[in-house]
């Protein structure tokens, strides 16, 4: 039995009505393999800023679960959105410091929560699976809960980085999520060592699934933006994505930097 939730039946009602509004057309395979209950990472790929409420969606219409997201502190710092994200049980993630969100995911685990993360770590403009994070392995042995890797294509054509798409490329969008088979990494694995052979496993999974659910992408993607390098798209190669990342994080770091001088400037004064 699922308890009742207000804010997060609100969310995907509204999250339903967007997908309705834009007519995006979802193709779903293995969603057999959530579980009705119990606790589980679902580990996504991550292409655009919607995935996660296109994999809420395909799982709330399966079997009715709620899925706990790990989020950047900084969307829980805005008054409305952090409002609505601790309302719906969500985690807040403080890049400069994870550990009381490790231990609140693993805690989540534990009661039985169905956790969503992201283990590339952001938006992946080149459209392929990047190097992981090992967080997802590391709670999901720490909870001792499997594994389940989630691919979303199609969901990146609806908004993504670097690329503000039109109202008109937004409709009609085909959305494919796939679920591979969940995995439990051994206790064995809890060494360093073990953790990244088993996050490794994991990245070739995910990228597995992709290269699955591109072949069979309804939609030709040969010179569109929203189409890998490697499959004759547009969009900048994993080697051009990370160094435009990089460059991101740098003006970012900087921006950041600028704004807590003028404030300690004006402090002083």
């Amino acid at each position: 039995m699922h308890t009742r939730e207000p804010i997060y039946s609100t969310a995907i009602g509204a999250g339903r009505a967007l997908f309705a509004l834009l007519r995006v057309r979802p193709t779903t395979t293995g969603l057999a393999q959530l579980p009705a209950t119990g606790g589980a990472v679902l580990a996504i790929t991550h292409f655009g800023y919607l995935d996660f409420a296109l994999v809420e969606w395909v799982t709330w219409r399966h079997n009715r679960r709620h899925i706990r997201f790990m989020a950047k502190k900084g969307a829980f710092d805005q008054p409305l959105v952090g409002r609505l994200l601790r309302g719906m049980k969500h985690i807040s993630v403080d890049m400069e410091s994870g550990h009381e969100a490790y231990a609140q995911a693993v805690a989540a685990l534990r009661t039985g929560e169905l956790l969503g993360v992201f283990p590339e770590g952001g938006v992946n403009a080149s459209f392929t699976v990047r190097e992981l994070k090992t967080g997802a392995v590391r709670m999901a042995l720490a909870a001792n809960v499997p594994i389940i890797p989630v691919a979303v294509w199609g969901g990146h054509r609806l908004m993504t980085k670097n690329h503000r798409s039109t109202l008109r490329e937004r409709l009609d969008v085909p959305v494919s999520i796939r679920c591979g088979e969940p995995f439990h990494a051994n206790a064995g694995d809890a060494a360093n060592a073990g953790v990244a052979a088993a996050t490794l496993a994991l990245h070739d999974t995910l990228q597995d699934l992709v290269d699955a659910v591109q072949k069979e992408y309804p939609v030709a993607g040969t010179g569109q933006w929203w189409q890998p390098a490697h499959l004759g798209g547009t969009a900048p190669t994993p080697a051009a994505a990370a160094v435009l990342e990089a460059e991101r994080r740098r003006h970012k770091a900087a921006e950041k930097f600028n704004a807590e001088r003028l404030k300690t400037a004006k402090k002083n004064s």
